[in-house]
């Protein structure tokens, strides 16, 4: 696959005015293009590789802007292409008159992840950093981050690269062996093709296993503040996002519908949402926010259960904790502040009654106040402990984000396991080589080894202009 045309495009982003903006230009005419705009000490064309100069655009006889113009000459580039990147004011208006005049002289508008697709046609990147160039630009804390970044340096590929060779140098084996029996010798090659079985399945199994985790890294732990109507649920809510999102009032029942608010911690992020207080109600408005409160608690990854420690639980207390006992859920003993009634005791003596002893690894409980913000530091370090054990800082572990590459690995794991079936059902070895040549496309597919024209178009339309 090769594109040859000179792509254009707004690299930096147009929601709001900054104090710079860049126009991105690729491909064989990106220096002569230009050159045609842009007029400093020396041309374009005579300048070296990954320098910067200094100089003006103008349109026509018209001066638009003072620019700073950097080089990147081919293969040395982003897209293996000649590449400049003209570093603008960052006024909207001026960014987009200046990407007008680039297209008037010879480029063409880009696609959405054209220049990362580029990339990859390319062979600069392979699939699977291509699309980690999406979750870095999108992440919200350091293990998304740190995640991102492992897959743009290669973590992936080479994890998937080593496993396709070994399963592709088994197969030629098998294959030698059946079209020259007389010189290579499958006598005793089950039991170390079993043992290769088991590496392969254990390194997809943890590669599986890790995309529940991975997705919550990169879109943050669904989590669902809960209690009963004044137990500080807004307050907790306006506490965390850090500003008055939610209306606080002494008023029980004031919040009727769901808040919604992404925040980040540091590491992790949550989906954070505040609803109406748990009570039985006749009042109409109130009684739909509490059914939509109680009907989110299937979907939620992580309860926040708010408890008002200071004064005895109540029914609706006992409700909550019946619904929410398989969650994972912190529960916070709130106005710590206060003189306390309930007790971490007593807390773990219910949720062990409704759920049995077994839940209480998904259960951490803390003395919280909104006023002094006593326990802040340790909702999120109990949060780190029930979603990570604790090391997030600390994880070297790869995390699978994407879900296509989850179903890619789920399709190797099974063509792997087949060939484990005919092996203890002791069928002829060709049958190995159908579900291992399987097994080796499906992985091919993630790193983009082997994929469809079509199916490339579909994956970078998904990127962001100008990336």
């Amino acid at each position: 696959m090769f594109e040859s045309d000179t792509i254009a495009a707004i690299s930096t982003p147009l929601s709001s005015e900054g104090g710079i903006g860049i126009v991105r230009i690729s491909g064989a005419e990106a220096i002569a293009v230009a050159d045609k705009i842009y007029r400093g000490k020396n041309r374009l064309c005579d300048t070296l590789s990954h320098t910067v100069s200094y100089g003006h655009i103008y349109n026509g006889d018209d001066l638009l802007d003072e620019v700073m113009v950097t080089v990147f000459r081919a293969p040395r580039s982003y897209t293996r292409e000649d590449v400049v990147e003209i570093s603008c004011h960052g006024s909207i208006f001026l960014l987009r008159k200046v990407l007008s005049i680039v297209v008037k002289n010879g480029a063409r508008p880009a696609d959405p992840g054209e220049f990362t697709k580029r990339a990859f046609l390319n062979g600069r990147i392979d699939l699977s950093e291509a699309q980690s160039v999406m979750d870095l630009i999108s992440s919200e804390n350091e293990l998304a981050l740190k995640n991102s970044l492992s897959h743009l340096s290669g973590a992936l590929k080479k994890k998937i690269g080593d496993l396709r060779q070994e399963i592709l140098y088994e197969t030629a084996r098998i294959e030698s062996a059946l079209d020259d029996p007389e010189h290579y010798d499958l006598d005793g090659y089950d039991r170390l093709l079993s043992d290769k079985l088991t590496q392969w399945t254990d390194i997809l199994r943890d590669l599986i296993d890790s995309f529940r985790d991975g997705s919550t890294i990169r879109d943050g732990i669904k989590t669902l503040i809960l209690g009963r109507p004044n137990v500080g649920k807004s307050s907790l809510f306006n506490l965390l996002v850090n500003r008055e999102a939610a209306i606080v009032t002494n008023i029980p029942g004031t919040t009727r519908d769901v808040v919604e608010e992404k925040i980040s911690f540091s590491d992790f992020s949550l989906r954070l949402m505040d609803t109406a207080g748990i009570r039985h109600t006749e009042d109409t408005v109130e009684k739909i926010g509490v059914k939509k409160a109680l009907s989110l608690i299937e979907d939620a990854e992580l309860v926040i259960f708010v408890i008002d420690g200071s004064e005895p639980l109540g029914d609706d207390d006992y409700e909550i904790m019946e619904r929410i006992r398989d969650k994972r859920t912190v529960v916070l003993l709130n106005k710590s502040d206060l003189s306390q009634i309930v007790t971490e005791a007593e807390i773990r003596n219910i949720f062990e009654k409704v759920s049995g002893s077994a839940c209480l690894d998904k259960i951490s409980i803390i003395a919280f106040s909104s006023i002094d913000m006593t326990g802040l530091s340790s909702l999120k370090d109990e949060i780190s402990h029930l979603y990570f054990n604790g090391e997030v800082k600390n994880s070297d572990r790869l995390y699978i984000t994407n879900e296509r590459q989850k179903f890619r690995l789920d399709e190797a794991f099974s063509s792997i396991c087949r060939v484990r079936e005919s092996l203890e059902q002791e069928m002829p070895e060709d049958f190995y080589t159908v579900d291992l040549m399987d097994a080796y496309e499906s992985l091919g597919e993630i790193t983009g080894e082997q994929i469809s024209d079509d199916l490339v178009d579909e994956i970078f339309s998904e990127f962001c202009m100008g990336k």
